[in-house]
């Protein structure tokens, strides 16, 4: 269904026709100007610290980060944390090109498959969108190359994300999405779906005792790609 054929649909129920021209022209100039809110200054520092505050942010949370200086060496730091965690070295990584086209023949004792995920894996390998600093969130878009699954059904949930993707607040990765999402056909860019997932899945609700993996991983290791100079530690 359309967006006007929604509006259609919903000025009916309210017994309203159409706007008059000039409150259409004002709400659309409106929606296109998307004004900032009021960003925590927390999230308005130099590239570097907001690499840090991301990773800090994350491991508060009860997330793991690794850093690697490129893509190369993603093979190798998956293969480590597996070992670290005595998890098997098998597991079900997501269908981009990107992870796609890394060595793992250099880490021969890894075994993987590309696809979505099912209830009987127990690690997956996503490919992340963006990571956001101010809460150390990561945002996972669904399509093709990223399947939701992944985020949902594995216990471990390893995510490779570029430090370059990196944004301070969350409007910086939303403003991403826009721009790198716009659809010329339709105008919108919203993907069917978008996870922000902060750390590993987990709960409280019973007791008041947290709760690892209540409704999904629980654990979530990021392994950040520096391939930003900018945010590089001094």
């Amino acid at each position: 269904m359309s967006k006007e054929a929604i509006l259609n649909a919903i000025r009916r129920g309210l017994k309203r026709g159409p706007l008059p021209a000039d409150q259409r022209a004002m709400l659309e100039a409106r929606m296109l100007a998307r004004p900032r809110h009021l960003i925590p200054a927390r999230s308005r520092v130099a590239r570097p610290d907001q690499i840090k505050l991301f990773i800090a942010n994350v491991e508060k949370e009860f997330g793991t980060v690794a850093r690697v200086a490129d893509l190369r060496e993603i093979p190798g730091a998956v293969a480590e944390y597996l070992s670290q965690q005595n998890l098997a070295p098998r597991f079900v990584m997501a269908p981009h090109p990107e992870l796609q086209a890394m060595p793992w023949s250099d880490r021969s004792m890894l075994e993987f498959e590309t696809r979505r995920a099912q209830a009987s894996d127990l690690v997956s390998v996503q490919h992340g969108y963006a990571g956001i600093a101010e809460t150390g969130t990561l945002m996972l878009p669904s399509d093709r190359a990223r399947p939701t699954t992944l985020n949902l059904l594995a216990e471990t949930e390893i995510v490779v994300l570029r430090a370059s993707r990196i944004t301070g607040p969350y409007e910086d990765a939303w403003d991403m999405l826009r721009a790198e999402r716009q659809d010329t056909v339709t105008g919108g860019f919203m993907p069917r779906n978008v996870m922000l997932v902060t750390g590993p899945s987990r709960s409280a609700d019973i007791e008041q005792t947290l709760e690892l993996g209540a409704h999904g991983p629980r654990r979530l290791h990021v392994i950040v790609v520096d391939d930003d100079p900018a945010a590089l530690p001094g």
